[in-house]
């Protein structure tokens, strides 16, 4: 079996401002890295080894006395002083050097978890005027799981993948959940979802490493497309885990939606710039 861990960056807001109002957030992303289950003990592990080390570190420092779900990762907390003070007081009394220690522990597994990767970047500037906040989400949602069904039938035909998600809110669990069974029946116009089991497992983010790590690469998928910069250093780290398929080089696993994005070229040229400087590189001089 797959686990499959997601979290988003950005907001579902459809304002975006415009017409004379202050200018919004027009992005919103949605995040799932997959791990063969048994990877999943080698990773949390080593993320929580870390994790555990400072906080003893900082127990016998006189900085406070903190449990394991007391640790958890948010981007947002990482790179925020005042919500990193205000909402989490281990990474808050953690020095920098500590606090990029962790954040480079999850990067640093990516190779030896043999992880594959998963986006949908919205660009909410395009959207119809009838789509709300969770008409948003489930389309992401349903993008994403049709790339993982790809990946599975592709690649690990005999197993099955298992979606693990954030706890937000009753409703928006519910309608997700919905969504996941009507396409487990029905499937849609692109393929039928044979791989995808039951129906995704919530999960409170601080008792998942799988899910804090979800939050740090979507940030960094948001980032690269906010800023057009498709060398942000962490984002860069993650290009070559995103679910390509065999002998093909586009990269089927990042996917900017909805067509008419200038973000769909900007990501197809960054993406074959990419391979042009990687292929350089290894040419040598």
């Amino acid at each position: 079996m797959y686990f499959f861990y997601f979290d988003e960056s950005g907001n579902r807001d459809r304002d975006v401002g415009g017409n004379g109002a202050p200018d919004k957030d027009p992005l919103y992303v949605l995040f799932a890295i997959g791990m063969f289950e048994g990877n999943w003990r080698k990773f949390d592990r080593a993320v929580a080894r870390v994790k555990l080390e400072l906080a003893d570190y900082l127990r016998r420092d006189g900085k406070g006395q903190f449990e394991l779900a007391d640790c958890e990762i948010k981007s947002n907390w990482i790179r925020v002083p005042k919500e990193r003070e205000k909402k989490s007081p281990f990474l808050h009394a953690l020095d920098g050097k500590d606090r990029e220690r962790l954040v480079k522990t999850y990067f640093e597994q990516l190779p030896s978890i043999n992880a594959v990767m998963f986006a949908v970047v919205v660009d909410k500037r395009h959207l119809h005027g009838h789509m709300t906040q969770e008409m948003l989400h489930k389309k992401a949602y349903e993008l994403i799981l049709e790339r993982i069904e790809h990946f599975m039938s592709e690649y690990h035909a005999k197993h099955n993948a298992l979606i693990v998600m954030d706890d937000t809110s009753k409703q928006l669990n519910r309608a997700v959940a919905m969504k996941h069974a009507f396409l487990q029946r029905s499937g849609n116009q692109n393929v039928n979802f044979r791989h995808i089991i039951e129906y995704p497992f919530f999960t409170r983010s601080e008792l998942s490493n799988g899910v804090q790590f979800a939050d740090l690469c979507a940030y960094n998928v948001y980032r690269a497309f906010r800023d057009k910069d498709f060398t942000y250093p962490y984002f860069a780290l993650q290009l070559p885990y995103f679910y390509r398929r065999a002998n093909q080089s586009r990269l089927d696993g990042l996917k900017v939606w909805s067509e008419g994005s200038e973000l769909i070229e900007f990501a197809r040229i960054g993406w074959t710039d990419h391979q042009k400087k990687k292929a350089s590189d290894g040419a040598g001089p």
